[in-house]
Order: structure tokens, then sequence, then C-alpha cells
């Protein structure tokens, strides 16, 4: 039997992995600073990670998401 299946892309493109690379980056940022106890770091990397998620939307309506028109499709 075999089974024919579309795959949605799973976020492999140039728009969400700079969306992710950002948001992690914040995150990270975010963690340490309330470690140590640094309020405005740690408000500053919210704002970062709210950033990156923009990034991503804007890179997407761009062209760079998946199946966007910047992108290519790679046959394995």
């Amino acid at each position: 039997m075999s089974t024919e299946t579309v795959e949605p892309g799973h976020g492999h493109s140039p728009a969400a992995w700079t969306a992710v690379i950002i948001m992690l980056v914040a995150f990270t940022i975010g963690t340490i600073a309330f470690f140590f106890e640094a309020v405005w770091v740690v408000w500053a990397s919210v704002v970062l990670l709210v950033i990156g998620a923009i990034v991503g939307w804007v890179l997407a309506r761009a062209g760079y998401g998946v199946g966007g028109s910047k992108t290519t499709v790679r046959e394995h």
C-alpha cells in the first residue's frame, strides 16, 4: 500500500530560520538577564522576541517563506 503525503514544509525556509534564530537569541539573553536580575535587559529581550516574530512574518510576506516566490524547491 502506498500513501502519498504532501509535506507542508515544517518551517524549512529562510523566513522561519531567521525568526527562530532571533527569538532564540532573545530568549537566551532574557534568561541570563533574569538570573542576574537585570530587569531592563529582560524587557529588552522581550522586545527582541517580538521583533523576531515580526521579521519572520515580513520575510514570509516578501516571498522567503515556505513555498514563497524567492525560495527554491529542491528535489531529493
